[in-house]
């Protein structure tokens, strides 16, 4: 068993800078863009914003194959993986019996959640898609996680090995196939030989 020490509270902390996008600045660009939406107030527009947030949200957790972004930019689904092979403490349990204490996942049948995020298939190629990337917000990712441990078996179980874009391709292939055999010419018979 490793020993853990408690941290110190007092101790100087580093915090990142948080950027917001629901600023004066950008409330004012949406007002040049969209005239006809001019009498929309700042906390009106901030919360149009966090409702269809909130949707994309429920509708990433609702639907097992995650949900397509707005103008094409891309997927965002859940997913279960094995757990991972580095340990993952759990510090809070660490610190009150004083010896180092990992997550089990016991909720979940020892699995993890994880929240993909891909643009590799999306229909409009989109400059610099290659550099894109999504981070969920800690709203989210609690619902998610929550949501999750309720029902694990339901989302989509992901090799970690595998590349997110071959399943996409593998899905892409399965729908065209379905699509083809679908189109059957209206003047076809099939007892006309």
């Amino acid at each position: 068993m490793k020993k853990i020490n408690k941290p110190d509270l007092n101790a100087p902390r580093f915090r990142a800078k948080r950027k917001s996008i629901l600023t004066k600045d950008k409330f004012f660009l949406f007002k040049e863009k969209y005239p006809e939406h001019y009498s929309v107030t700042l906390d009106e527009f901030k919360n149009i914003v966090m409702t269809f947030n909130s949707l994309l949200t429920d509708g990433v957790i609702n639907n097992r194959d995650g949900i397509e972004l707005p103008e094409g930019l891309g997927f965002i689904f859940m997913a279960s993986c094995p757990p991972t092979k580095k340990q993952n403490i759990d510090y809070a349990k660490s610190f009150h019996y004083g010896v180092q204490t990992n997550y089990k996942n016991w909720d979940s049948d020892n699995k993890l959640l994880k929240i993909f995020y891909s643009n590799y298939t999306t229909k409009y190629p989109f400059t610099n898609k290659q550099v894109w990337s999504f981070k969920a917000v800690k709203q989210f990712r609690k619902k998610a996680s929550d949501e999750f441990k309720e029902n694990w078996s339901k989302y989509i179980e992901v090799n970690p090995l595998a590349k997110i874009s071959n399943m996409f391709d593998s899905y892409r292939k399965k729908d065209l196939a379905k699509k083809a055999s679908l189109k059957i010419p209206k003047d076809y018979n099939e007892f006309n030989l």
